[in-house]
């Protein structure tokens, strides 16, 4: 009788499941968009096409601008509009509407900046051609929701509904790119200002001492100077918490060009692959947009575009092409206020899931900003994107140029986080230029001002006066994230928290070893993983490990054999990385103790370390090092005895080092948002994970989940050998045949073109006059 009972169960249980499953994949096809088939619209002057290729590549075709907005905003609706829905979230801290309270300090942290009443208030003002372009984009996106069955899947899990796009949320989506590219320099600058209060001047001129890897376009060096290595008192080091420092994402990017001297056609070239953290779907997506001028002639623009706004952001017109790389310029500087100082309190009302539920956050507002304490000082925050001149749709403009000098001209009108702008255009001219908001106030700061140094008047105006090269004597171009702009330059621009060089120095030196390039050569050039910034750490621990020959002779061989790359099957390369990582935390914990207990940390600015981590390798100070170690080289050897058992508690079944190859230990996973709160989702939702290949310091910038977000090669002029490749697929629909397209190709680093192919697909949208 049980074992009945027990099979009835069973079969009940299964039965349910298999019920749920069926329900489950019915909804999921159900939310599926259509992508064929004839539509009508009210909001568009004439009717438009959308096509899409076997990537999922959108081909919009329309008779004007402003037609093709609206199709390119059912695009991005049909396929990304949950992603476009938590980039506005994000940025306006409206999280915790659809997450809960898990949300909230996310959301407080964003809504310290008010960007989402800057924005309303930015599109208030908004130019009437630029504005009406926004709205006709949202009536696109609200078009496609509206025409699907069924809500998308992410909706459904959440128990929410999605809500109407408005103009203001295309201006949220570029204060989200804000936030990612510049999000780090108020935190550098707090850093800095807190290791001059607790530590002093001599600890704050030893942590940011100028490092020897620079590659500025002029070859402008800073100098090297000799800074004497601070005592540490004995305390510090007695209180000193070994804790693990964070290593910053370098948000940013590489792009480089060619003159049309060095390349067989006469056209200058292009590269540009931009370095973002990964999810589920990528951030870009591929698109062509097919108009007429106002003169007639056809406009053909092709390359990605950021779901939420209706520009292509990095492309080419067939005639000039263009790319970004962060360019880590100084725009934002705290102010240190006393008691005296008027403040004003708003409170921002934070909605939780359910109608009535919400909290108030009050926020602390002065003439120089919004008021964040720290260790019992008040600090007003002014940053460029709290301006009026942050955000606009000025980037269009780069579709209809037809030279490189006009791109140049346009550069600083934009209203975007201020970038490396790379142009070349048909005619063989290559051009660089800082492209995007930057404040016209002159002393730009590493620590806190002080009231009477804040030039109030001039952080309300947009600088004009930025500098550029044209068609350099070599022919050749380059910027990654490091300092690009010259020496002198440098004083009035200051420091955002650039790149410490390595990667742009390894970039400029590939540059020069040929005097011709073609599409295949930029790829490789890309795809660089050579070790060279880690080699003198590779020495040294060879050097060091020697000490002990005996206990580790087998890391010896393995180090010996690393290949000087970040190879998938390089043991030695992982060692060598895991231990400068160790040695620096190590290292610096007496200073990371202090920070952390006033909730700062030397995270943002670990990579300006170098320099001064290699000073105490040669001067061993006496008062850095901790008991119970006798010398150096005995507290080094034990930073790499703790980095190796690390790895192995972390990456090995049986604690063998043959399992730390660095394409296990830096696998590419890049997971939906979901799938990390729920992972049975994972094998639904994610991208498969593949063996890494990569790292940070070198053109093949690859972490786990972080990387080239896009890789982009052109001619203009020569499309049809153009290269675009992207590691996810266009569609955030886990059922899509494009929700994984293009993947397979950037993991086996193939290269997928630039231009569509072969039309699968075709929506035709009719105006309704």
């Amino acid at each position: 009788m049980m074992t009945k009972i027990i099979k009835i169960l069973l079969v009940s249980t299964l039965s349910l499941i298999f019920i749920f499953l069926s329900t489950a994949y019915f909804g999921l096809h159900l939310s599926l968009p259509k992508l064929s088939g004839q539509f009508r619209s009210g909001h568009l002057f004439e009717s438009v096409t959308i096509e899409r290729d076997r990537l999922g590549t959108v081909i919009i075709h329309g008779q004007n601008r402003q037609d093709v907005a609206y199709a390119l905003g059912f695009a991005h609706g049909q396929d990304r509009f949950f992603q476009m829905d938590l980039l506005r979230r994000n940025s306006a801290g409206e999280l915790a509407e659809i997450f809960g309270k898990k949300a909230l300090k996310l959301d407080k942290s964003r809504r310290f900046h008010q960007l989402r009443k800057r924005a309303e208030k930015t599109v208030a003002k908004m130019d009437p051609k630029q504005k009406l372009l926004l709205q006709t984009y949202a009536n696109g996106v609200n078009a496609a929701v509206a025409e699907q069955n069924l809500s998308s899947f992410e909706y459904l899990l959440t128990g929410t509904s999605p809500q109407k796009w408005q103009p203001a949320d295309s201006l949220l989506v570029i204060f989200s790119m804000y936030l990612d590219l510049q999000g780090n320099t108020p935190k550098r600058d707090m850093a800095l200002t807190q290791i001059k209060r607790l530590y002093g001047e001599q600890m704050l001129a030893f942590v940011t001492q100028n490092s020897p890897y620079q590659a500025a376009l002029d070859s402008s060096i800073l100098p090297i100077e000799d800074i004497l290595t601070p005592e540490l008192e004995p305390q510090l080091l007695a209180t000193a918490l070994m804790s693990t420092i964070e290593e910053p994402i370098d948000i940013g990017s590489n792009n480089w060009a060619v003159t049309g001297a060095l390349t067989m056609s006469g056209r200058a070239m292009l590269s540009d692959d931009m370095h973002l953290s990964f999810g589920v779907p990528i951030i870009w997506y591929r698109a062509q947009l097919n108009y007429p001028s106002a003169t007639g002639e056809t406009i053909q623009v092709t390359g990605v575009s950021l779901p939420g706004a209706p520009a292509i952001v990095v492309g080419t017109n067939n005639k000039v092409a263009w790319g970004f790389t962060n360019a880590y310029i100084d725009t934002a500087d705290w102010i240190a206020i006393d008691e005296n100082e008027l403040l004003t309190t708003e409170i921002e009302v934070i909605k939780l899931p359910g109608s009535l539920s919400s909290i108030k956050y009050p926020l602390l507002l002065s003439k120089f900003g919004p008021v964040k304490r720290v260790n019992g000082q008040d600090y007003a925050l002014a940053w460029v994107a709290h301006q009026d001149y942050a955000v606009d749709m000025e980037l269009l403009g780069l579709e209809t140029i037809s030279n490189v000098q006009e791109g140049l001209a346009l550069a600083t009108s934009f209203g975007i986080p201020i970038q490396n702008l790379m142009l070349v255009d048909s005619k063989g001219n290559a051009a660089w230029k800082p492209a995007g908001a930057v404040p016209s106030r002159t002393n730009p700061a590493n620590v806190a001002q002080s009231p009477d140094s804040f030039q109030g008047v001039l952080w309300g105006i947009d600088e004009t006066e930025l500098p550029q090269v044209l068609n350099p004597e070599h022919g050749r171009l380059w910027s990654a994230n490091s300092r690009v702009i010259s020496a002198e330059e440098f004083s009035r621009f200051g420091d955002g928290g650039y790149a410490l060089g390595a990667r742009s120095q390894q970039i400029r030196d590939r540059l020069f070893e040929s005097e011709q390039f073609t599409e295949q050569d930029f790829y490789r050039l890309q795809l660089d993983n050579k070790a060279k910034f880690l080699t003198p750490w590779h020495d040294y621990l060879i050097n060091l490990l020697s000490d002990e020959p005996v206990r580790f002779a087998k890391d010896i061989q393995f180090i010996r054999d690393w290949q000087a790359c970040a190879c998938a099957d390089s043991v030695g390369y992982t060692l060598v990385r895991s231990f400068r990582a160790k040695l620096l935390d190590a290292s610096f914990a007496p200073i990371e103790t202090g920070l952390k207990q006033i909730n700062v940390s030397l995270s943002p600015i670990k990579r300006y370390l170098e320099p001064a981590m290699w000073q105490l390798l040669e001067d061993e100070p006496s008062s850095w090092l901790p008991e119970p170690f006798l010398n150096w080289n005995k507290f080094a050897i034990q930073a790499y005895a703790d980095s190796t058992q690390e790895l192995l508690d972390k990456h090995s079944d049986n604690g063998a080092l043959d399992s730390l190859n660095w394409g296990k230990v830096n696998a590419l996973r890049i997971q939906h948002p979901f799938s990390k709160q729920m992972p049975l989702l994972s094998t639904l939702l994610d991208m498969p994970t593949v063996t890494g290949f990569g790292d940070s310091f070198m053109p093949a910038v690859q972490r786990s989940s972080f990387g080239a977000s896009q890789r982009f090669i052109v001619q203009p002029g020569l499309e049809s050998q153009a290269i675009m490749v992207i590691p996810g697929g266009q569609s955030g629909h886990p059922l899509s045949d494009y929700y994984r397209a293009g993947f397979d190709e950037y993991a086996n680093h193939e290269s997928t073109p630039l231009l569509p192919g072969n039309i699968l697909h075709k929506i035709t949208i009719q105006a309704v006059n």
